[in-house]
């Protein structure tokens, strides 16, 4: 059984999949989507049962003060739905400078801009995965 990580963006999902040791996170793909989230629903659930999931970490952007947005509650409804729709957990990660992180990485690699826009979301989305596996690991 392997984790999926999310990085839900406003027009975009990140998508990153871990191996089966829930060692080392992969960026998988992105999804494009219209601002309703339940449209990703159908998407996620063919994921699922293809890749065997076990748990879902799905990105929490809170404020830098750590309070919860108008982003981070998107994040719990969507959590909620997912739950509901696929009855397995869904964890929500810290995701506060993700996407900078991210950016960062694109740009040390010397990616060019617009591929940076096409990638970031699933390298987000892997960091993201990648830092609640680190996390599990030092348990």
């Amino acid at each position: 059984m392997k984790y999926l990580g999310l990085d839900l963006g406003s027009r975009t999902l990140g998508i990153a999949i871990s191996d089966i040791t829930k060692t080392i996170a992969t960026s998988y793909k992105v999804i494009r989507h219209q601002e309703d989230y339940t449209s990703l629903l159908d998407e996620i659930s063919k994921i699922v049962e293809i890749e065997h999931i076990e748990k879902i970490i799905l990105g929490f952007p809170k404020n830098m003060d750590n309070s919860i947005g108008p982003k981070g509650q998107l994040s719990l409804e969507f959590a909620k739905k997912l739950e509901a729709k696929l009855n397995i957990e869904v964890i929500l990660q810290d995701e506060r400078l993700t996407t900078r992180e991210a950016e960062n990485v694109l740009i040390s690699n010397n990616t060019s801009r617009s591929k940076r826009k096409k990638v970031i979301d699933k390298l987000a989305a892997t960091i993201i995965l990648q830092s609640f596996l680190d996390k599990e690991k030092k348990i």
